[in-house]
Order: C-alpha cells, then sequence, then structure tokens
C-alpha cells in the first residue's frame, strides 16, 4: 500500500441516528474493540431515544440525543452522508475532532484493496449493479456496496482477500473522502443536483471528482465525454498523467482508451486495443444512457480481467432494475414504465430516448426542488404526446410545458392532477394502443410519499389493479 493507515482509532465519534450512524457505531463496538478508546454517537437534533440507542448503549456506545452540539474531544468523527459538510452539526463535530470522514472512507481505511468506485448525478446504481455481475461473470468475487444500500462498513468483517468492493458514492459520500484510492473510478455525468446540500453546483461537482484524488499512472479514470463538467475532469486528469478512458455514446472518441458506440456495435479501447463486444440492439435495458452505463462497466470489468466474451455474456443476461426505466405490464395494448428513481430534470431527459417520439405519457411531479425546468420543457413537448402534472411541483412543471407549447410546434396535450392516483388515471385516458405510460416524475416523492421506492411501487400497483379491471 502506498500509504500507511494508522491502526489505532483512539477516541471515536459517529454522527447520525440511521442507518449509517447505527452499522459504524457496531462494527467499531464489535470487530474494531481493542483499536477504539471509546465510541460516542450524536443523533442529531430530532433524534429520540428508543430501542435502536438502547442497542447501542447495551453495545458500548455513549448516545446523545437530541442536538446538534458535540462536545468532548475525538480522534476520528464517522459522518452519515446526510448531514451536510455545511451544516451546524457538521461544523460543531469538525471543531471537536482531530479528523471527520465519511463512511466509505473509514470502511477504506479498514480493508484498503480491491476497490473500484462510481459515481454520477444518474445512473450510478445500474452502472454498480452490472459491473458487479460482470465481475462475476468473468469468475470474480464482488459485492456491490456503498450509496446502492449496501454498507460499505458492513461488509469489511466478512470479506476475503480476493473480493472487489464495486462501491457506488454518492456527492455526499465523496465530500468526506481524503484517503480513498480505487483501482478504477468512473465518473458519469454532472449535471444540477443537491445543490442546497453542497451549497453550489460548482461544490457538487467538486465533490463528485474527489473520487479520481488518488489514482495513479496504473490505475483506470472512466469518464464521460458528454457533458461540460465532465470534459473539464477529463482534461486535469490527462494533465496529472492518468489513464482516462473516454465514454461516449454519440461519437467514437480519439484515445487510447474510450469506451463508445460505432456502427451500431459496443467497443471499449483500452491501451489501443479494441475489443467489439456486441450490437447495440442486443443490450436488453432502453436508452441511450444505459449504452452509457453498459460501456462503463464493460471497461471496468475489461480493466480487471474479464474476458470480451463474459462481458458481452453478462450484458445480455442483466434485467432492468426496479424503479429504473423498469416495465411494469401492458394493459390494452398500452405499456407501463416505472421510472420513479428519476428525480430530476437530466434523468427524465435520458429516459425519453428510450420510447419512440409521439408515444408517451409522461408522468411529471412531486415535490419541488426548484430546479430549472426549460431544457425538459423543449424535450418534453418535441417528445411526448401528453403530460400528466401532478403534485405539489405539478403546476409549475404544467406552466413551463404550457410556456414551451407557447414558443414552439409541439402538440403535446398537458393535464394537471392533484395526486398520483388522479394523475395516473388521466394518464389511462390520454393513452392508445401503441403508446406508453411513463412515470419519470423529475422530482424527489416527499410531497406524498416515503421515498421514491414507495412511489414507484404504488405505480405498479395502480398497474396491476387496472389490467385486473379490464379482465373481469
Amino acid at each position: 500500500m502506498a500509504r500507511e493507515i494508522e491502526n489505532r482509532l483512539g477516541d471515536v465519534c459517529v454522527l447520525g441516528l440511521g442507518k449509517t450512524g447505527r452499522e459504524v457505531a457496531r462494527y467499531l463496538c464489535e470487530q474494531a474493540r481493542g483499536r477504539v478508546s471509546s465510541v460516542t454517537l450524536y443523533g442529531g437534533a430530532s433524534s429520540v431515544a428508543g430501542d435502536a440507542t438502547r442497542e447501542l448503549e447495551a453495545l458500548g456506545v455513549r448516545v446523545v440525543v437530541g442536538t446538534e452540539e458535540v462536545e468532548g474531544a475525538y480522534d476520528l468523527t464517522v459522518s452519515s452522508p446526510g448531514i451536510s459538510e455545511f451544516s451546524p452539526f457538521f461544523s460543531s463535530a469538525r471543531e471537536h475532532s482531530r479528523e471527520i470522514v465519511g463512511e466509505p472512507e473509514f470502511a477504506w481505511r479498514e480493508s484498503p484493496y480491491k476497490w473500484v468506485a462510481i459515481t454520477g448525478t444518474n445512473g450510478k446504481t445500474t452502472t454498480t449493479t452490472l459491473s458487479t455481475a460482470l465481475l462475476h461473470e468473468g469468475g470474480l468475487s464482488a459485492v456491490a456496496v456503498g450509496n446502492i444500500g449496501n454498507l460499505c462498513t458492513g461488509e469489511v468483517a466478512a470479506r476475503t482477500p480476493d473480493e472487489w468492493f464495486v462501491a457506488e458514492l454518492s456527492s455526499f459520500q465523496l465530500a468526506c473522502t481524503r484517503l480513498l484510492h480505487p483501482r478504477v473510478a468512473c465518473l458519469l455525468n454532472v449535471t444540477p443536483d443537491h445543490v442546497e446540500w453542497h451549497g453550489s453546483i460548482e461544490a457538487y461537482a467538486a465533490a463528485k471528482e474527489r473520487i479520481f484524488q488518488n489514482l495513479d499512472a496504473g490505475d483506470l479514470a472512466i469518464v464521460s465525454e458528454e457533458d461540460s463538467w465532465c470534459r473539464a475532469v477529463v482534461s486535469r486528469l490527462e494533465a496529472r498523467g492518468l489513464r482516462v478512458c473516454h465514454l461516449n455514446v454519440h461519437a467514437e472518441p480519439q484515445a487510447p482508451c474510450a469506451a463508445f458506440a460505432r456502427d451500431g456495435r459496443l467497443v471499449v479501447r483500452l491501451d489501443g486495443v479494441e475489443h467489439d463486444l456486441m450490437a447495440t440492439s442486443e443490450v436488453p435495458i432502453a436508452g441511450d444512457h444505459n449504452l452509457q452505463n453498459v460501456l462503463a462497466a464493460s471497461a471496468l470489468a475489461l480493466e480487471l480481467g474479464v474476458s470480451p466474451e463474459d462481458v458481452a455474456r453478462g450484458v445480455r443476461a442483466f434485467h432492468a432494475l426496479e424503479h429504473r426505466i423498469e416495465p411494469c405490464g401492458e394493459v390494452a395494448g398500452v405499456r407501463f414504465v416505472n421510472d420513479s428513481k428519476a428525480t430530476n430534470t437530466d434523468s427524465v431527459q435520458k429516459a425519453l430516448t428510450a420510447f419512440p417520439k409521439g408515444h408517451v405519457v409522461l408522468l411529471l411531479g412531486g415535490h419541488d426542488k426548484g430546479t430549472d425546468l426549460a431544457p425538459l420543457a423543449a424535450d418534453v413537448v418535441r417528445d411526448c404526446k401528453a403530460a400528466v402534472c401532478f403534485g405539489a411541483a405539478g403546476e409549475r412543471i404544467a406552466s413551463a410545458l404550457e410556456d414551451a407549447l407557447a414558443e414552439g410546434d409541439g402538440t403535446t396535450r398537458v393535464v394537471r392532477a392533484p395526486h398520483l392516483r388522479e394523475a395516473f388515471d388521466a394518464a389511462v385516458s390520454e393513452a392508445a394502443p401503441g403508446d406508453v405510460v411513463l412515470l419519470s416524475p423529475a422530482c424527489s416523492s416527499f410531497d406524498e410519499f416515503g421515498n421514491m421506492a414507495e412511489r414507484g411501487r404504488a405505480f405498479k400497483q395502480m398497474v396491476s389493479d387496472l389490467g385486473k379491471k379490464r379482465e373481469s
């Protein structure tokens, strides 16, 4: 290892009483007991005592609830990803700690070998899941960890020496990294999201770029060329002398390392050696953005030694993930697709590329993030038969679509509905055989649902109920 990682942890503070905080505290008490002097967990202002706090206290954790004022002195603080680095809670912890890091950084220090890492505004989970599947197809041991829902720390204790960690890392998690050094690191895209957490789009993009901060000449950076933020990252990485695999679905990069589509084929070039993998028509997940995800995962797997034949076979066997352009039934000739994971405008714009123009009835709405709607509105009125706007953001979205229609030649019908239930019924009324009803909301779900998964499953239940009703 290039760096000596200090084995002694000393007095450790953990921020947050959610899944991450509880898992880290449990690991410290059960797996790192001999290297820890004390473990203190601060739950935050809204936290209260309960079963979770009592369980941790039984392990020896000192739990402090109902406050964000950290007291004491700590050698290390591990922060949960939902706590902004600009928040008073984080700042208070930083004042009382020699060092503050995120959970993936902590896990890497505990087990700093065989990591690959994937980030981007959209496509992280699909690419992480597919990358893991391709490594398995090639006979390698691998587990998906990180923002995908499987905490890195939770996998450290049982890890075998030959197992790869395929880490999906959010901007929140990357913001607090310092030493984390993946063998392959991938940046899929950067579009405005979570700006309220980071304070600016520049800070958000900088957090994403931290995934590359410790790469050296023997590693591989996989970076999209298809947005301005990523192109700037490519230039900076190449200025450092790093190997950069240029990722581009729409043009062939002129670089020794590249992953691209050419003449209807997916091609990965590594150090000048090309691997023609398969026809784009064979890819089982729809949309240009998913071609990019497949190319990124393929380049990652090839770099780690998986054969082109195993990569192609693994891609062909892959299926859409839940809530990500997920087919969920056909009723009376109308297809229904659940893309509830599309919580920002860019992801909706990418989803629309998966369907024929003029045959999409789009469900848009939810909790309003206050993002610029003009680019989305232009694409919707160009590509969609109808748009049903619902929830807290529904009126603002509908108005943006009507403004776009007034400026152009689109014929998209704009329909308003109060909630998802009424929006679904309106979409069914708008759709004809051969059309697609697409839930791709461009908003988070918190005005009506606990999370995007709950919203997606509600939509799928509505589809199921409609099918049963039509059959009866």
